[in-house]
């Protein structure tokens, strides 16, 4: 985090002005009349801020989306002006998008950690559940740290901390906040983070306590919001779904889960959907990945089957005309536009249902979860490794479009040079990313093959396979290592 990121102008101008303006960015302009103690002195400081810190948080969680999932095996970049190389993935500390990430999320950590020092306690008619919604987007932002960076500082010029430091941090934030929370829910989704953040420390004990206490709720969900009038906009909704040229597409047999977000009313800020960044789902699979590592398959079983009855069978369906969507790229030009069969790999069978007929009528948009895993799945695996697969399977097709596939496929981004040339503490090796050898180049990730004649398409790599073949690799499946 380097000192020009604390200035006070560029955090007050984040969180005050995003309550004027629908959709303005962050600047250089100052305010000659607005100071920080006369900011810090007016009435409702506090709410004013944490509004911010709110904008602040969606902002930050629509950069983390659009350009991770480009990374990952879900989307292709297959017209837009967002990155053109992260699909190889190629992935260097002086990439403008590196530092893209890096800074939105150094702008939540940061507003987030200057409402709790200064706003709250200049204002008298702060609340704790202020501050404790305010420790739980610090600790989110110190999550994001951890799960895509090899490393990241937490205050201007600081030291690079570890992942495992940054999940540290980020526990003990979330159970100051747990403490304050009054609502059971607000408790949950501090524990579900928390599993979530001892899953990467490979703590399984503690992670499958905290992912029991969140399955009180199996419904539980937290999301971020877009498309308010002070609000920012879904970004990743426009590229899969708004914009005349939808310009990230789906592997081919993720094509069922497109579009996740999705407007349905002419003016389209009116309808923008919310990002999850939290919920239920992953409760289930934590418990499930700890059960397999503990060689527990017939408890792994059950563990799914309720994930798919209670929770995914009650998330809501939408159906949608989704007949403007043609993959009307520039990059492949062979996207199937009709029902076809997919086989996963050359080695799979063809299977159905995965690609879908736009023209043929609504098609079913999934706003928070979607499977094509079935109970006979679960029941047909034959061992540890089969049903493993279909864990890291669930959390690919059940968290699409939220961020989070890159950290399963083990790919770590680089601190960025903008960080390094203001930083001292940042030495040669957070400089670079993390690409474990089992990543395939060239942007074989999103490759496939389209035979016409056949009507079968057939991805090049099955990557959930590749992972799972993998399992002992230090970057992936945390509680096998």
């Amino acid at each position: 985090m380097n000192q020009q990121m604390k200035t006070f102008k560029k955090a007050y101008l984040a969180g005050l002005i995003a309550l004027t303006a629908a959709s303005c960015e962050l600047t250089e302009v100052t305010n000659p009349y607005v100071t920080e103690d006369r900011f810090l002195n007016t009435p409702q400081a506090a709410i004013t801020w944490l509004n911010g810190v709110r904008r602040q948080a969606s902002t930050t969680v629509g950069t983390v989306v659009e350009f991770t999932e480009l990374v990952s095996d879900n989307y292709f970049n297959n017209y837009t002006q967002s990155s053109k190389v992260f699909d190889i993935p190629q992935i260097n500390h002086y990439d403008v998008d590196v530092t893209r990430i890096q800074s939105a999320i150094h702008k939540l950590m940061e507003m987030s950690e200057f409402g709790l020092t200064e706003v709250l306690s200049a204002d008298a008619e702060s609340t704790p559940l202020q501050r404790a919604e305010l420790l739980l987007y610090k600790a989110y932002a110190q999550l994001l740290g951890a799960d895509l960076y090899v490393g990241l500082p937490t205050e201007p010029l600081g030291p690079v901390k570890t992942p495992a430091e940054l999940l540290t941090g980020a526990i003990a934030l979330l159970t100051e906040a747990q403490d304050i929370f009054q609502d059971p829910d607000d408790k949950r989704i501090c524990a579900l983070l928390m599993g979530r953040a001892y899953h990467r420390l490979g703590d399984a004990t503690q992670a499958v306590t905290r992912a029991q206490e969140a399955l009180a709720n199996p419904l539980l969900l937290r999301q971020v919001k877009y498309g308010t009038q002070t609000g920012p906009s879904n970004n990743f909704q426009s590229a899969i779904f708004s914009s005349n040229t939808n310009s990230f597409a789906p592997l081919p047999r993720l094509d069922f889960l497109d579009p996740k977000y999705f407007h349905t009313t002419a003016v389209v800020f009116e309808d923008e959907k919310p990002i999850a960044i939290a919920k239920a789902e992953e409760a289930y699979l934590i418990i499930a990945e700890a059960q397999i590592a503990a060689n527990q398959l017939t408890q792994a079983r059950q563990t799914l089957h309720s994930l798919l009855t209670e929770t995914v069978a009650a998330r809501p369906v939408v159906m949608i005309d989704d007949s403007r969507e043609t993959r009307n790229g520039g990059n492949r030009d062979d996207y199937p536009l009709t029902e076809v069969q997919v086989r996963f790999d050359a080695d799979d069978q063809p299977r159905s249902g995965y690609v879908l007929d736009r023209q043929q009528g609504n098609i079913p948009a999934y706003t928070v979860s979607g499977t094509r895993v079935t109970g006979e799945d679960i029941n047909a695996a034959a061992d540890a490794d089969g049903l493993l697969y279909l864990v890291y399977r669930l959390r690919q097709e059940l968290f699409i479009a939220e961020g989070r596939r890159m950290t399963d496929l083990g790919i770590r981004f680089p601190v960025s040079q903008q960080e390094e040339l203001s930083n001292a503490n940042v030495g040669s090796a957070h400089t670079q990313p993390v690409l474990p050898a089992f990543i395939p180049g060239d942007r074989a990730m999103d490759d496939f093959t389209h035979d016409t004649a056949t009507g079968t398409v057939t991805m090049r790599y099955d990557m959930n396979k590749v992972l799972i073949e993998n399992k002992t690799d230090e970057t992936i499946i945390p509680f096998i290592n």
